[in-house]
């Protein structure tokens, strides 16, 4: 598990492309046979990408987290990215598909990511937060969810919102994660952009062709910074930063969220005239 401290927005204004890349950029997680994390003291968020193959892959807690087991203080939500697998949850198995999701709450002691074809594995994408409550484990395919439809060819923004893990939708103690497809021909995401000072976000892209990239706009509205971001990469983005992105073509990204509010539509509007 790798760890990133948090950063003071006066500290990230003197960064480099390197720095920020260390700071904010996340590479690796995908790596077939592995369950590779990342801990960010933003409001104490673990992302994590398992592929497993012909062995299934343990949930566990390391050495860092100082706890039994992984889920002995915190919450998980799993979005499959890549072929048909099934999650072991104390027993329970759970079939996803691509893009189906996976809640679990507070208190499960033994979480394995196992694929069905070793040779097509699945690519288990998660984000933990803490928890002071169990709620239950449910699963929710991407058929079952709601899709909210936002943007306009205009903007070329055109993009299907699902929200899996929130208040109105499965419950959790602090996390709320979703996914945004965006359409054909549409490139820009979160434009125009917000904040939200009260919780901080992780972005994962994916669905993007080998020579694809995305252009992640990151910092405070009047100190705006970018990361390059590839397939399967995800981006920190503390509570002062913006979050939004224009890509070379199409693309998927998950958001996951934690913090002191509960609230999805609790967010500074950034006035388009405001940033720089």
């Amino acid at each position: 598990m790798e760890n990133r401290y948090a950063v003071h927005p006066h500290d990230a204004r003197r960064y480099g492309t390197e720095e920020l890349r260390a700071n904010y950029l996340v590479e690796d997680l995908m790596v077939e046979g592995s369950l590779r994390m990342c801990y960010s003291h933003e409001d104490r968020m673990i992302m994590g990408g398992a592929v497993p193959t012909a062995e299934g892959l343990k949930l566990e807690a390391g050495d860092m987290l100082k706890t039994e087991y992984f889920l002995e203080r915190r919450e998980i939500g799993i979005i499959n990215v890549g072929a048909p697998g099934y999650v072991i949850v104390d027993g329970v198995t759970y079939k996803l598909e691509a893009k189906d999701c996976l809640y679990i709450g507070l208190g499960h002691k033994e979480v394995t990511f196992h694929s069905n074809d070793a040779a097509q594995p699945a690519r288990y994408y998660l984000v933990s937060t803490l928890a002071h409550r169990s709620c239950p484990t449910r699963k929710v395919a991407i058929a079952e969810a709601t899709p909210a439809h936002l943007g306009s060819i205009e903007q070329s923004n055109e993009r299907t919102i699902y929200k899996y893990i929130h208040a109105d939708g499965v419950e959790s103690c602090q996390l709320m994660l979703g996914m945004t497809l965006l359409e054909p021909r549409n490139m820009w995401n979160t434009m125009p952009a917000h904040i939200h000072d009260r919780r901080s976000e992780l972005y994962f892209y994916f669905d993007m062709p080998q020579d694809g990239l995305v252009f992640h706009f990151m910092g405070e509205p009047e100190e705006t910074r970018h990361l390059v971001v590839r397939n399967e990469q995800a981006v920190i983005s503390p509570a002062w930063s913006i979050h939004s992105g224009v890509g070379t073509s199409s693309y998927t990204f998950i958001w996951a969220m934690a913090g002191e509010n509960y609230t999805f539509t609790d967010m500074d509007s950034v006035p388009m005239s405001t940033l720089k």
